[in-house]
């Protein structure tokens, strides 16, 4: 047992779950059942544009199918302005956070100028063209200020093991506040694990990337820093990601007890045995220790 565990899932709604999401929500659920925790879920809607009316509400009656209920009533990013507003705030007054006047094209010219072209879907390191002011150029966004001669940030990830980055040289100032006025995912995150006490945070491993300029802005904000877990992908027929945005269907909860077999199949969890009346209470209430012994075995 873990005293304090809070685990959460953390879907966005731009459509219904499908069978990779399922995969990280059974996995956080499970990581928070075995540690006698709590587990909740948070509606990841701060992108709005991108959000699609009624998936909220489809995906909690899809978790809901499934038997994964969360222990609090779940919360939406997009009420969440004030206190997003109240944490750049405070970063701004420390100097830790300044406005950002460029565009991609001037990130993309000043990268080019130091002789760093930008690759196809590669991160785009900001130069810190807008650190000393904004050279004439109206404010666009708010990024945090990262420090060049920072060391590279290591951390631990639960399945993945020892990982690092250096976030000044490979992601430079992290946005914080878009140039269309949202509130950028790393804060809206950060700030909302914060709140929530979230103390363990299992996810899908495409996140992963994200984690190093979590844990900086963490350190910012003077906040502490959830354990983290990725958990493998559900790829597509073409070998890639499989996701709402490359069409992945809706997760088809004809038989739910089957869906979640598959997803733990690919979570790689121990058959949970169970004759033919087993129902969705007693697969899951097996593949809770099933899950704990797995997190047991040391990572190859």
């Amino acid at each position: 047992m873990t005293a304090g565990y809070v685990g959460r899932f953390a879907p966005s709604p731009t459509g219904p779950l499908h069978a990779g999401s399922l995969v990280a929500a059974l996995a956080s659920w499970l990581d928070a059942r075995a540690h006698a925790g709590r587990w909740l879920v948070r509606i990841e809607d701060v992108d709005r544009p991108r959000c699609v009316g009624g998936a909220d509400t489809l995906i909690l009656q899809q978790l809901a199918s499934c038997g994964l209920l969360p222990d609090a009533p779940p919360w939406w990013q997009s009420q969440r302005d004030a206190a997003y507003a109240r944490a750049l705030d405070g970063l701004v007054a420390r100097g830790l956070a300044y406005p950002c006047g460029c565009t991609r094209r001037d990130i993309d010219a000043a990268l080019a100028a130091r002789g760093v072209p930008h690759a196809r879907f590669a991160e785009r390191p900001y130069p810190g063209t807008c650190r000393d002011g904004l050279h004439g150029k109206p404010p666009r966004a708010w990024r945090l200020r990262t420090a060049d001669d920072a060391a590279p940030l290591h951390w631990t990830d639960r399945r993945l093991g020892p990982r690092s980055q250096h976030v000044a040289l490979e992601v430079g100032d992290v946005v914080l506040r878009r140039a269309d006025g949202l509130w950028a995912y790393q804060l809206a995150v950060v700030v909302d694990d914060a709140a929530q006490g979230v103390t363990h945070v299992v996810r899908g491993e495409d996140l992963a990337d994200n984690t190093p300029r979590q844990i900086v802005l963490q350190q910012a904000l003077g906040v502490a820093t959830p354990r983290y877990l990725h958990t493998p992908l559900v790829l597509g027929d073409d070998g890639a990601k499989l996701s709402k945005q490359n069409g992945a269907s809706a997760l088809d909860l004809a038989d739910p007890l089957a869906a979640l077999r598959a997803a733990a199949h690919v979570l790689g969890l121990p058959e949970v045995r169970g004759g033919p009346g087993t129902t969705l209470a007693d697969w899951l209430a097996g593949a809770v220790p099933a899950w704990a012994g797995m997190m047991r075995t040391p990572n190859p």
